[in-house]
């Protein structure tokens, strides 16, 4: 039965597996155009954006189609709103390579009248990306898992994942500089942006392109984002374990392990959400921002 296998799906949703493999296959063309591109926007290869959003919408409809197996009520109201938002998401990335190619921004640039109009498509399409999330994660919370350590990590992992999705919007209010050049009439088109306290484009880490010299909304974003990852795989972790520590082998203590995890990943999404918004790096937090991670840490370790 499926309660009794949490990690053995029967029916996985298809749409969202085959949009799995195109965004593998569009990862790897991606990193082509980082080899042949050498075009530079704001401070950054031209096509590392495809490929970070090609890695991680894969990443996020190959889960959401095992996910889709542990959901014994509602099958039909999952597939729907699966298969839309496998629509949304290759519509959304379909606009990002478009302005690539177009040598432009796709997030935040209301520019001219198309690049606007692109731009709110996208907003549009992730705001109901994020709202059929929230269907299926209520379907999530509400099926019947058996093993307790699993049902603790998927829960948890789908609302923090949830809650990452949704932090995305932070980064589409406008700047000072921005509304102060909304009231000056210097307004260059572009609304929103991922650093907090110095312009986009600065220098950044490497791969991900995270401000170095100020705060970076993308850093919660994507922390909080990949909970539903990170948790699952901590209960394969304990699994092994428990080969050799016998302690692991009670079902609850691996459960409140997890719920421990659970609760020290949502202090950390809301710790760097923090550090994010007082324009403050990742790789140079202050003694506030330590000293908040060294509770964290210890409340985790009590």
């Amino acid at each position: 039965m499926r309660t009794t296998r949490p990690f053995v799906p029967d029916t996985w949703h298809r749409p969202m597996l085959l949009c799995a493999g195109v965004m593998a296959v569009l990862a790897v063309v991606s990193g082509a155009g980082l080899l042949l591109d050498d075009r530079v926007l704001l401070g950054a290869p031209i096509w590392l954006k495809p490929l970070k959003f090609a890695l991680s919408l894969g990443i996020y409809c190959l889960t959401w189609s095992w996910l889709y197996s542990l959901l014994p009520r509602r099958r039909t109201t999952a597939w729907r709103v699966s298969t839309t938002i496998v629509i949304l998401a290759l519509v959304e990335y379909a606009i990002i390579v478009t302005q690539v190619v177009r040598g432009t921004t796709s997030h935040f640039n209301v520019g001219t009248p198309l690049n606007t109009t692109l731009f709110a498509v996208m907003g549009a399409s992730i705001a109901v990306i994020w709202t059929g999330t929230f269907v299926l994660t209520v379907l999530l919370v509400r099926s019947p898992i058996a093993d307790a350590a699993t049902r603790v990590a998927l829960r948890s992992g789908a609302v923090l994942s949830l809650v990452g999705i949704g932090l995305g919007a932070l980064m589409t209010r406008p700047t000072a500089e921005q509304t102060r050049q909304l009231g000056d009439g210097t307004f260059r088109g572009v609304i929103g942006a991922h650093a907090v306290g110095v312009p986009d484009g600065g220098p950044g880490m490497p791969l991900t392109g995270w401000s170095t010299t100020g705060g970076d909304l993308r850093i919660p974003h994507f922390v909080g984002m990949h909970a539903l990852q990170l948790l699952p795989l901590v209960v394969a972790v304990l699994v092994v374990l428990a080969r050799w520590w016998p302690r692991l082998r009670d079902g609850r203590v691996r459960a409140r392990l997890v719920l421990v995890t659970a609760g020290t990943y949502a202090g950390l999404v809301a710790l760097v959400t923090w550090q994010a918004l007082r324009g403050q790096p990742l790789t140079d937090p202050d003694t506030t921002t330590l000293a908040a991670a060294a509770a964290l840490v210890t409340a985790a370790a009590l």
